[in-house]
């Protein structure tokens, strides 16, 4: 039975903190900060000559500090009971075991990765006679040869909004 236990616990707390990676989607040329909301940003046509799949690596120090918080709680929490469960119901060995499996657990969470790779597309597109490269946080589904709108706030950045839409899963 304690093995049993142990194994449910082992891979709630696994699942928890594999869910606890970024999408990426705040990068996407389509999401705007509040901030960005109700303001003038310079936009133009462009055209795009390819879409090419690309991956982005992406900040997950929030991904990574949540799966330590919630794999120290789980973890207290199993650890609890087992404690309790071991030592005959002794309030000392529910402590210990709680004690012990907050550990644990924060060490589980901690091996989440700082940084996670997200689908991306690479878009060569043309502007005012220029050939360029923007690699965006995107599925190549979104964008297709073609004139495109191009969002900027400023110089450096480019914002290749979606000239396409994905297929629609049934």
């Amino acid at each position: 039975m304690k093995k049993i236990t142990l194994s449910v616990i082992a891979l709630t707390i696994s699942a928890m903190i594999a869910g606890c990676s970024t999408s990426g989607e705040q990068y996407q040329a389509n999401v705007y900060t509040a901030g960005q909301v109700n303001s003038r940003q310079a936009a133009k046509t462009v055209k795009i000559l390819a879409v090419l799949p690309a991956r982005i690596e992406v900040d997950n120090t929030e991904g990574k500090q949540n799966a330590q918080m919630i794999g120290g709680v789980l973890g207290a929490i199993a650890g609890g009971v087992l404690g309790n469960k071991t030592t005959n119901h002794s309030g000392s060995g529910t402590a210990v075991g709680a004690v012990a499996g907050a550990g644990v657990g924060a060490v589980g969470g901690s091996l989440v990765k700082d940084k996670v790779l997200v689908d991306g597309v690479a878009i060569t597109y043309v502007e005012d006679g220029e050939t360029y490269n923007s690699a965006q946080v995107g599925k190549t589904c979104e964008f297709t040869p073609g004139v495109a709108l191009v969002v900027s706030s400023d110089g450096a950045e480019t914002r290749l909004q979606p000239n396409a839409t994905c297929p629609v899963k049934s």
